[in-house]
């Protein structure tokens, strides 16, 4: 099958089965909530940025309220997630950023939301897709690197040249939706320590596939 045929063939089931128009777990009423829990989310669950934003989001509303947060209290809201003393920082910083250069407004390109600390590639990815709608990239998480190369469609194991591999393959109409199709497949059925190929929407075209041997 053409590569083009078989990326088309893994859209077209992943939607059947999980839908077209999934979007993150992550807990969020506005594009400050939104930032922040992506910001929150490297190297933790959905589930627990969530469980931490419930109270962080009652007690902050807006990024001047971030901005001059006592450190040691953000320390404290954030603390049941992974990395909470460099996150409580980075998400000080990047309020006072946001503030300063851009009017206390998110910025909705890559690079300027790059700018701010703590936002990688993949946190910028989300942030674009989920609070305005558009994609200049595909976010990559670690569903996406084991469903990515299971698949074929990389080789590489860093989130950033798989990245790269997969804009070279899908389509960009379809950049938006990839990730979340992808963590979908992967929580579901091709989870890294466990593959259930037997109930995948993919055993019969997935190169990587234990069910048709």
């Amino acid at each position: 099958m053409k590569e083009s045929s078989f990326v088309s063939s893994v859209l077209k089931l992943l939607k059947e089965r999980y839908g077209e128009d999934l979007h993150t777990e992550l807990k969020h009423a506005d594009m400050t909530e939104l930032f922040v829990a992506v910001l929150l989310s490297p190297q933790c669950t959905d589930k627990q940025v969530n469980t931490v934003t419930e109270g962080l989001f009652r007690k902050f509303r807006n990024f001047e309220e971030y901005a001059n947060a006592d450190i040691r209290t953000l320390r404290k809201e954030i603390g049941g997630i992974n990395y909470y003393k460099t996150k409580a920082r980075n998400l000080k910083r990047s309020a006072r950023i946001i503030i300063e250069r851009f009017g206390g407004e998110v910025p909705d390109s890559i690079g300027r939301l790059m700018e701010l600390p703590g936002v990688g590639r993949k946190v910028a990815n989300v942030i674009q897709n989920e609070g305005f709608g558009k994609s200049e990239g595909i976010a990559v998480d670690t569903h996406c690197i084991t469903v990515s190369r299971r698949l074929g469609l990389s080789r590489h194991r860093l989130a950033d040249n798989i990245e790269r591999d997969l804009q070279r393959k899908i389509p960009e109409g379809e950049w938006r939706n990839v990730s979340n199709l992808f963590i979908a497949l992967g929580r579901d059925t091709c989870r890294a320590r466990r593959k259930e190929c037997a109930r995948c929407i993919l055993k019969e075209i997935c190169p990587s596939s234990e069910a048709m041997q």
